[in-house]
């Protein structure tokens, strides 16, 4: 029994070595103890219309005994589509039981995305939804507040378009350290900010960071004080996390903070975690503040 362990733990790190330089920049390891990985696809176009990533987690018993337990993250993805892929991918792990299938499965969504491409689909709906809906989403935390339900980084542009001043220079970033719960994955980063045109830079900075570009969420908020107005400049975005972005402001003026942009990155897991996932992400925040 000991040697089929060793075996299929062998066939998990050859698999994993092979997928990494076969997909490059695209593969992205998300927590090596835990062996969750994601993998970004698209149609293969210069300019891609349709991208999905494939979280996937590896269960010690695979390939020889356990499928992979996997997420198919979109913003585009719902209903029929979601049920179609992911029939085709049970298909494929029954059709090849015992070996390595993450290839297949890769393919698999690559073909379906160029179909997509080449059908007349309108280009997807970008704009994200939580995977998770509460019943009593915490409206009471969003006091009068409307986030930014655009795109972040250009909605920033427009905001610092106005003011092109010189290039300033980015603020030092610190990571804090991940809460993982029920396989989701939560992570807080911290930067000292005093104009949006910094904040701007340390999200584009952040984004360059290929396992945080391919987060679920990435949830921010950022308050700066305006010495000559007596003011402060603040906002938040919740990045598909319904009512995150709200909560996590609220926490800094609660902390009574200024100066900071604290993102929050979620890596979903597959288990929905209900109200839990509020606290894990003020708890990051919190944390990384405390730091």
């Amino acid at each position: 029994m000991a040697a089929s362990d060793t075996e299929t733990a062998q066939q998990q790190i050859d698999e994993i070595e092979a997928l990494s330089s076969i997909y490059g920049e695209d593969w992205c390891v998300v927590d090596e103890d835990e062996k969750i990985y994601c993998i970004k696809i698209n149609d293969c176009l210069d300019q891609p219309k349709w991208t999905l990533c494939l979280q996937v987690i590896l269960p010690p018993g695979y390939p020889t005994a356990e499928p992979p337990i996997y997420q198919l993250n979109a913003p585009w993805l719902r209903g029929q589509d979601y049920v179609e892929l992911a029939n085709s991918l049970e298909e494929i792990y029954v059709q090849n039981l015992g070996e390595s299938i993450l290839y297949l499965w890769v393919e698999k969504i690559r073909e379906v995305l160029i179909e997509k491409a080449q059908s007349s689909d309108p280009e997807p709906d970008i704009k994200k939804t939580s995977e998770e809906v509460d019943e009593d989403d915490g409206v009471d935390f969003l006091l009068d507040y409307q986030p930014i339900q655009e795109d972040p980084i250009k909605m920033l542009n427009y905001i610092t378009s106005e003011s092109q001043e010189v290039d300033e220079e980015l603020p030092s970033i610190h990571h804090g350290n991940p809460i993982t719960d029920r396989r989701s994955t939560f992570q807080a980063h911290l930067a000292p900010v005093v104009t949006p045109r910094q904040v701007k830079r340390v999200l584009e900075k952040l984004y360059e960071n290929k396992k945080i570009a391919s987060a679920t969420h990435n949830i921010y908020a950022y308050r700066i004080y305006c010495e000559d107005k007596q003011t402060f400049l603040q906002d938040c975005e919740d990045d598909g996390e319904t009512a995150a972005g709200g909560r996590l402001l609220h926490l800094m003026q609660i902390l009574n903070v200024h100066n900071v942009l604290v993102v929050v990155s979620r890596w979903y897991g597959g288990i929905l975690l209900g109200p839990d996932r509020f606290k894990h992400i003020n708890n990051c925040a919190r944390n990384v503040l405390v730091e």
